[in-house]
């Protein structure tokens, strides 16, 4: 049965065992077949509390129900550009028009393309059911491929972002067999606080190189304290990133996702001192 609720109230009266949640439908039609499809579907599209992007107090609030064509456009703060360039290489305009955000992460695939950039901005979702709210690290939330941490009878409501520094920049890369629609071979974001000439704090994200994209810890101690100036990326080493566990498969080898990785987090970083936000290569 396919069931479009008027409110999160209903929403949440809705589902129940086998319930499917369906926001903009973009992973759910492409996987769809009788097992998938096999109970009631509950539409979330419409639902108006679960749309848009806000700031209050010391945190930005993006609605699970938030379209990538609408984080794209929106106005916000330098650290976000990460996401806007994510956004932007998501599918084609269609997809970015009907896919959202709370989609991309619980279908928690590892080449998804929203993760990078949203653990580098330290978000965490927000989850609500009838038995009430709950807020988890995003980093926790993915637990594998196409696994997290969500129960059946809840929805991703909100992606919550801590306010970045006004210092800090961000850029997004990534790369695939070739230069649109394409599967992520690797990404990388990288988040870089920039104060007094010198990168105070980093975040560097790998996805596509591991069950979840993941913050590489080390590459982010290779880079905090360095001076900000051209060739900052060439300091980051191979062996910063021997935390990944790439697979090989039809669109690269385990071999070249981990170099790959290294290359786009080096060209990511020289773009944060750029100001340039990223995209596709």
């Amino acid at each position: 049965m396919y069931l479009r609720p008027a409110t999160i109230e209903e929403a949440l009266d809705r589902l129940g065992a086998g319930a499917l949640l369906l926001a903009g439908g973009t992973d759910v039609m492409v996987g769809a077949d009788e097992t998938r499809l096999r109970g009631d579907v509950v539409d979330i599209s419409r639902l108006s509390e679960l749309r848009g992007i806000s700031r209050s107090g010391e945190a930005f609030r993006i609605g699970g129900a938030t379209t990538w064509s609408e984080i794209a456009r929106a106005e916000l703060p330098p650290a976000f550009a990460t996401l806007q360039a994510a956004a932007r290489e998501v599918g084609a305009i269609q997809i970015q028009n009907r896919g959202t955000v709370a989609g991309n992460l619980c279908n928690a695939s590892p080449a998804a393309d929203g993760a990078p950039a949203l653990l580098a901005l330290d978000a965490c979702v927000e989850l609500v059911s009838r038995r009430g709210a709950r807020r988890i690290p995003l980093a926790s939330f993915l637990t594998g491929p196409r696994r997290t941490q969500r129960a059946a009878d809840e929805i991703l409501s909100a992606v919550v972002c801590p306010a970045p520094p006004a210092t800090m920049r961000s850029a997004f890369l990534k790369l695939g067999a070739r230069r649109y629609l394409v599967i992520s071979i690797v990404m990388v974001a990288v988040a870089l606080d920039i104060e007094a000439e010198t990168v105070r704090a980093a975040r560097v994200v790998v996805g596509a190189c591991s069950p979840v994209a993941m913050r590489v810890g080390a590459a982010e101690r290779r880079l905090a304290g360095l001076p900000a100036r051209a060739g900052l990326g060439d300091a980051l080493r191979p062996q910063d990133f021997g935390a990944l566990t790439p697979i090989d498969d039809l669109r690269a080898s385990a071999d070249y996702r981990r170099a790959a990785a290294l290359t786009l987090a080096r060209r990511a970083a020289e773009l944060c001192l750029q100001g340039e936000s990223g995209g596709a290569i």
